[in-house]
């Protein structure tokens, strides 16, 4: 009877003994959980080249795993080493080994926002911002936009005008986006901006689909009101047409890199530069800002009139007072300069 005691209690403590020791595999190789100090997740980049050596290092990097045996092993058994997918990934407090390593298998990556609005003034600031956001470097941007033969057979552009291919807009894409992908989305937005209808309108008024963007930036800088923008658009087309310089002061704002300035000054129209249209004739070669779909229908639809001038009404509302001679244009011209140095606008 005593053998019978002794054997079930070793047996029990054998039992007790691989409960504990199985527990305390599980906690090592599933339960482990991430704590994070001061904050509630973090994110963790993988990069295109990367391997699971290459993430695990990572993770324990960021003190996101305790120590990698335990990490490499289950991710194997998981086959994350065959399904690792580039991108961006959220680490929220309280996940598993099991949890963290799904989230990379099944691509669960975060998505991110680019927003091209009116901070981006040129191509170097679009190459600039996007390089800074994802994992394309400004060498990949900036020789895509060189590429003549590419932007020519997918845009209609060149170098010089590339910045047109631009749509203003949030676009949401992974971080590691190949650079093909990425200029893929640019082109759907731009196809879907320069639908059948704007190129025929394009066609129809005889301008190129380059030369309605650039001049739809010009017009959107002079006023936000698509009514406006319909009647200071016809201004432009009359000059063009009468081969008269556009003289138009956003062109110098952007050739200056004045792009905060209120007032343009005589002293602004001595850049040498192929964007100042008071010195050179005819569109600059290039759009000078981001150009939203409103303001290129108001060219698309300009209005026809005989207007060669306007200049901003003196209550500054968006709105201008249009003229067929200089001479009236002056005077307009002076009751605005009167205004803005009565509001002490010198810049």
């Amino acid at each position: 009877m005593a053998k019978r005691k002794t054997k079930t209690l070793i047996s029990l403590l054998l039992v007790s003994i691989i409960g504990i020791g199985v527990y305390f595999i599980y906690i090592k190789f599933f339960g482990e959980k991430v704590h994070l100090k001061n904050k509630s997740y973090t994110f963790i980049y993988i990069e295109s080249n990367d391997n699971l050596e290459d993430l695990t290092n990572t993770l324990l990097k960021e003190d996101i795993i305790k120590e990698e045996a335990s990490f490499i092993w289950l991710a194997k058994k998981m086959d994350l080493d065959k399904q690792l997918h580039p991108g961006k990934y959220r680490i929220t407090n309280g996940m598993n080994k099991r949890q963290i390593i799904n989230l990379f298998r099944y691509n669960k990556q975060e998505k991110i926002k680019l927003t091209y609005n009116s901070q981006i003034r040129s191509i170097e600031d679009f190459i600039e911002y996007t390089a800074d956001k994802l994992e394309l470097n400004e060498n990949e941007l900036e020789e895509r936009l060189m590429d003549e033969s590419y932007l020519e057979k997918n845009f209609g552009l060149d170098p010089g005008n590339a910045f047109a291919l631009i749509t203003p807009g949030i676009y949401e894409v992974s971080w590691a986006i190949k650079r093909d992908d990425f200029f893929s989305q640019l082109k759907a937005n731009f196809d879907n901006t320069w639908n059948s209808n704007r190129k025929n309108l394009s066609k129809k008024i005889g301008y190129s689909i380059p030369e309605i963007i650039t001049l739809a930036s010009i017009v959107q800088c002079e006023s936000g009101i698509s009514s406006e923008q319909q009647k200071i658009a016809g201004v432009y087309i009359n000059r063009l047409e009468r081969n008269i310089k556009l003289d138009a002061d956003p062109t110098l704002k952007f050739a200056n890199k004045n792009f905060e300035a209120q007032r343009v000054l005589n002293v602004d129209k001595e850049i040498d530069s192929p964007y100042n249209t008071y010195k050179y004739k005819g569109l600059p070669p290039g759009p000078i800002c981001l150009v939203n779909t409103k303001s290129i229908d108001a060219v698309l639809n300009y209005t026809k009139h005989k207007y060669i001038f306007f200049c901003a009404k003196p209550s500054l509302n968006g709105y201008s007072d249009f003229s067929e001679t200089y001479e009236k244009h002056l005077k307009y011209a002076a009751a605005y300069q009167a205004e803005m140095n009565k509001r002490g606008i010198n810049r």
